[in-house]
Parts: structure tokens; sequence; C-alpha cells
């Protein structure tokens, strides 16, 4: 049986000054109407019951959590007690599942993907867990038909065809390419044989965890501690000394880019990494050359802007051209579309000025 895993714990710095620390982009209507976190959830609602949904979170954002998605067992909830990147908060999810149900597999997702077509999405999925079921001992990607070349995303290289599953095939991975720069994404892109990679992982629990103990050794061993306390009156205290001395350390460093038995299915229902402004202005306007604006806004000879306006003062623009221009009560971002990365750097500056209230 296939759990879905939402990780749904990160800052969001690059959507900063809308997506803070209290309140980061996933339990934000970022793109109007539902939260990133509601639109993953009801996604997956379609394809697998609420009792199999599992969301990793942080403590702090567990209020949110609940009110956001109140039909989600609390059992359901896997809470961080501290941030330590990716692979720490799934292999505590992994160990929650392992408790229900040893024989399961998951479906590893991130809170932040957008996707057009959610039933492709969920056909594929269930073709990855097929493959998964035909060989648990193998780790099942998901990645999507590159459409222009990004130099945002992670890239995987196409091996030699393996396994057909559901109507789709699979490769070997024989490669991870992190973030190429615009003369590369070009190349992959003319190549035909490179796929983005949203990290949309499918795996047996057990086996994942297994490659915890084979390529974390240090993480596996604070997981190990973890498990005979879980449903136990100390597992909150042992969940955060073992998070306190476990090692930073995401899910594709870790495990993904060392690990040599996986393959991914080609796939393609509409996936956008809403990450930062650019793909925010790509999900609800893919017209590049029209200006999105919310909120009080006048413009003239403008266009490709993407403007925020929250605290209602009126935005004014002249001759701005392919601008992200973000205005909240106490900050106001201006940048160029195409250095909407650059936001992360920002924030870090900030903090590195001691400006806390502003994160």
């Amino acid at each position: 049986m296939l759990y879905p895993i939402i990780l749904a714990g990160g800052g969001g710095t690059r959507l900063w000054p809308v997506s803070r620390k209290s309140h980061p982009k996933q339990v934000l209507p970022i793109l109007g109407g539902k939260t990133l976190l509601q639109r993953t959830y009801l996604r997956l609602r379609r394809g697998f019951g609420p009792d199999r949904i599992f969301v990793a979170t942080a403590e702090s954002l567990l209020g949110a959590v609940r009110a956001q998605l109140p039909e989600l067992s609390k059992k359901n909830i896997s809470l961080e007690p501290l941030r330590r990147e990716t692979a720490p908060a799934l292999g505590l999810a992994l160990l929650r599942i392992r408790a229900r149900d040893p024989q399961a597999s998951f479906v590893y997702i991130n809170a932040d993907n957008f996707i057009r077509d959610e039933a492709e999405f969920i056909r594929v999925m269930r073709a990855a867990e097929r493959l998964v079921s035909s060989n648990p001992e193998q780790l099942v990607l998901i990645g999507v038909k590159p459409s222009y070349p990004e130099t945002g995303y992670g890239y995987i290289k196409l091996g030699k065809r393996a396994a057909r599953a559901g109507g789709y095939g699979s490769y070997a991975v024989e490669q991870f390419v992190e973030k190429p720069d615009t003369a590369r994404a070009k190349r992959f892109l003319a190549a035909g044989n490179y796929l983005w990679n949203p990290t949309l992982l499918v795996g047996r629990v057990d086996h994942m965890l297994a490659l915890y103990k084979k390529h974390l050794p240090a993480a596996y061993r604070h997981l190990k501690k973890i498990t005979p306390a879980l449903g136990t009156r100390r597992e909150t205290a042992v969940i955060r000394r073992a998070f306190r001395a476990m090692p930073r350390e995401t899910i594709d460093y870790g495990i993904l880019e060392k690990e040599k038995s996986m393959v991914v299915i080609p796939a393609d229902f509409g996936w956008i990494d809403v990450g930062h402004w650019r793909t925010v202005k790509e999900v609800l306007s893919p017209d590049v050359r029209a200006t999105l604006a919310v909120g009080r806004h006048v413009s003239v000879g403008s266009e490709g802007n993407l403007i925020y306006g929250f605290s209602g003062k009126l935005i004014a623009t002249a001759g701005i051209k392919n601008m992200i221009i973000i205005e909240t009560d106490d900050a106001i971002l201006v940048c160029p579309r195409d250095r909407a990365h650059d936001v992360k750097k920002l924030v870090a500056e900030i903090q590195k000025r001691g400006l806390k209230k502003y994160l």
C-alpha cells in the first residue's frame, strides 16, 4: 500500500517578504484561494484516502497544518522539533509509517509543487508503485520532461531502458546534475535525454530505511533510537534529543546521489516548483509579456511584471519590464524577474545584518 508523505517544513525564503519564518510559503495562499499545502493535500486526496496521507512539518507549524487540513488525523502529522533538512524529516515519517504497516511503500512529495494535470499525476504515481512492488529493493524517481532550459532545477540524465508498468516506461538513472548554467541547460533540452528532477520519490519504506543505514549511518543511528519510543510517553523527548544530535542532510545529496539502484519514469503533468516569485508568475500568468498585478496598481508602458501589493498602497509603474515588485506592511522587494533566485541571498544578508524582525 502506498503512503504519500508531504514535506512541509521548509522556510520558503525565496518568496520573501511574504513568506517568513512564522508563516512560510506552504501555509500561505501564494497562488490565491487555497494554500500550497492544501492544494497538495487535495491533489493527493483524489487518489488516496486521508488515513494514508502523512505531513512532515515543523512543530511551529502544527497549528497552521491542523487548521488547514482538519480531516487529517493527528497521528498522520510527523513533527520535527528542529529543522534538519529533508533527510531527518523524511526518516521520521518513514518510521511512523513502518510502525503502522511494515510492508508499506511511500511517495515523497514537496508541498510547494504545482501540478496542472492532477489525474495524470496520480496515474504516474500508480505506475511507480507497480515498479516498486515488482522490485522492492529499487527506488523509483518521477522525472519531468523539460519544456525550456531552466537553470534553477536539478536534472536527471536517462540511462538504459528498464521495466514498464501501467503503460509508462522507465530508465536507469545515469546521473544527477544540479542547476546547470544556461548553456548547459540548453544542451540538455536539445539532447532529449535529461529530465527535470522534482524529487518525486517512490520506494518501499523498509528499503529506504536500509539506505539510511548504508549512506547516512549517523542519521540512521539516531532514527533507530526513536523507533522503540514511538507511541509511548517518551516519544517527544526522545525525538527532540535525536534531532538535536542529527546532522543536517538532504535526501538528494545524502542518499539519491549515492545510490545506484534507481530508475526514473519520464512524465508530463504540468509540474512547476513554486520556489520563487518568477514561478508564481508562470503559474498565474503563463503569458510572459503580460503583467500580473495583485492589489492596487496603475501602469504606463510596463509589461511582463509580477506585482503583489498587500498593504493597500497604490503601486504605480512606468516603463518597467520583466520585474518583480512585492510590497508588504514592513518590506518591499524589487528585482528583475530573471534574478528571482537571488531573493534567498537577500534573506541571508538580512539575517547577517541582524534585522530579525524582517525574517
